[in-house]
C-alpha cells in the first residue's frame, strides 16, 4: 500500500470510525474493494484507492461545513494537502453533481472542482455503489433501492437519484466491462 493510501486511510479511519460507525463501515468496504480495482486497464491505482477511502469524509462531523458531504470533504481535502485530482474525484463521486443541483450548489460544484471522466472514476463510482451502508456488497440495483428505502420517496437524495441513475448505471457498465475483460 503507497503512502497516499495509508494516509488517506488512516484520516478516514480517525475522522469517521467513532464518530459515524456505520459510515465508516461502508468507507472501509469502499476503500478494501477500490484497492483490488487499482489492476484494471487505465486506472490510476493510488488515486483510486485514495479517493475511496476518502469519498465520504465530508460527513465527518468535523468537517462538515455546507450539509453537502462531497463537497465539505472536497474542499477539506484541498485545505488539509490533498492533490486537487483527489478532492475532485470525492467532490464528484457517484453522480454527486446531481446531489449538487438538488441542492443549489451545482455551479460551485463546478466551478471550484473539475470533473473527471475517465476508468479511475468509473472505478471510484462502482466500489461505491456496490458497497451497502454496512460494507456488505450489493449490486447497484439493490444498492439504488436501499438508498431509496433508506430516504424515503420525497427526500432529496431520492430525488436525485430519479435523474442520476442512468449516467450511474453507464459507469457501473464501463468498469464491468473492464472486469470482464481484466479479470482479477
Amino acid at each position: 500500500m503507497s503512502a497516499l493510501v495509508q494516509q488517506a486511510a488512516a484520516t478516514a479511519e480517525e475522522h469517521l470510525r467513532e464518530a459515524l460507525p456505520r459510515r465508516w463501515r461502508h468507507v472501509r468496504a469502499v476503500g478494501l474493494k477500490a484497492q483490488t480495482l487499482g489492476v484494471l486497464p487505465d486506472v490510476d491505482a493510488d488515486i483510486l484507492a485514495a479517493s475511496a477511502w476518502l469519498h465520504d469524509i465530508g460527513y465527518s462531523p468535523r468537517i462538515a461545513d455546507t450539509g453537502f458531504h462531497a463537497l465539505d470533504g472536497a474542499r477539506w481535502l484541498l485545505r488539509e494537502g490533498f492533490s486537487r485530482r483527489l478532492a475532485s474525484l470525492v467532490a464528484h463521486h457517484s453522480c454527486a453533481s446531481y446531489e449538487a443541483d438538488e441542492r443549489g450548489l451545482g455551479e460551485v460544484l463546478a466551478f471550484e472542482f473539475p470533473r473527471e471522466e475517465s476508468a479511475t472514476s468509473d472505478a471510484l463510482w462502482y466500489a461505491d455503489m456496490t458497497t451497502g451502508p454496512d460494507g456488505q456488497d450489493l449490486t447497484v440495483e439493490q444498492r439504488l433501492a436501499e438508498i431509496r428505502e433508506r430516504y424515503g420517496p420525497n427526500d432529496l437524495v431520492t430525488r436525485f437519484w430519479e435523474k442520476a441513475e442512468v449516467p450511474l448505471l453507464e459507469a457501473i457498465q464501463r468498469t464491468e466491462s473492464r472486469l470482464t475483460a481484466q479479470p482479477m
